[in-house]
């Protein structure tokens, strides 16, 4: 593999890991939504419902057959809170937007399907997808991760290097 290849690869990793932050956010935000919406539902059953709206947000299938049955039998109540994501997180929407669009593109790098089309039209129909937000660059997406990923406690935050500190001035 070539030193460029190589780049490119490592790229793609690191923007796949800061799509898999924001999932892993909405999923948190969910499993909590899901518990007052829910009560009567028992947490596994919770926690298998969030997973399924993320992966269903972002076209992506759990090929666990239990995983799968669960889907296909609350498809209506999956379908029923997805639609409700513009409402209940409108806070999630940029790094949804920013996530997805990200997913998106590394899909399209790696010649993967394009299936991932349908998930952006579908999340615009939604009203998730901030259509008129620019796709932002690697930098300034991996920038926004780490903002959120710091506040809800999934990246630890960075002490600055003495090369940061010296570049500021300090």
């Amino acid at each position: 593999m070539n030193q460029k290849a190589g780049n490119q690869s490592s790229l793609i990793e690191n923007l796949r890991d800061g799509v898999d932050v924001v999932r892993l956010i909405l999923f948190k935000r969910l499993k909590e939504h899901l518990k007052k919406e829910y009560p009567q539902k028992n947490e596994k059953n919770r926690k298998l419902l969030a997973a399924a709206i993320v992966n269903e947000l972002f076209g992506t299938k759990n090929l666990e057959k239990n995983f799968c049955i669960f889907a296909k039998n609350n498809i209506k109540l999956i379908e029923k809170e997805l639609s409700k994501i513009p409402k209940n997180f409108p806070d999630l929407l940029i790094p949804l937007t920013d996530a997805l669009r990200m997913h998106f593109l590394c899909n399209y790098a790696e010649g993967l399907p394009d299936y991932s089309a349908k998930v952006l039209a579908r999340a615009k129909d939604l009203g998730i997808l901030i259509e008129e937000r620019e796709v932002p660059l690697p930098r300034g997406f991996m920038n926004l991760v780490y903002k959120i990923g710091t506040y809800y406690g999934i990246i630890k935050k960075q002490k600055a290097s003495a090369k940061d500190e010296t570049s500021k001035g300090i």
